[in-house]
């Protein structure tokens, strides 16, 4: 029984594996080509045109890698602060 459920964590984990492959290629690809418009229409210079096409990039590259983080259980999420029910009061006030 414990042999069919380590099977089936590694074909989940390979599984995971493959869709966060898919997932960085596509923003990468798709966040590059955003760029690369945004690039056309906003500036004249080639380098600056480039480097919107590299700043897509790295927000694609950078999205995919936050969410397939959550997929992998690595990723912690936002903290919550801890808000305390007793108001604070200073010391020495009758």
């Amino acid at each position: 029984m414990s042999e069919e459920k380590n099977k089936q964590q590694v074909v989940a984990s390979e599984y995971n594996l493959d869709a966060c492959l898919d997932l960085g290629v596509r923003r990468f690809a798709y966040f590059s080509l955003i760029g690369g418009f945004a690039g056309l229409l906003l500036f004249r210079s080639p380098v600056t045109r480039w480097a919107s096409t590299a700043f897509g990039a790295g927000t694609g590259i950078g999205s995919a890698y936050t969410e397939c983080s959550k997929k992998f259980g690595g990723y912690p999420g936002k903290p919550t602060a801890s808000i305390s029910e007793t108001p604070i009061t200073k010391g020495g006030e009758d």
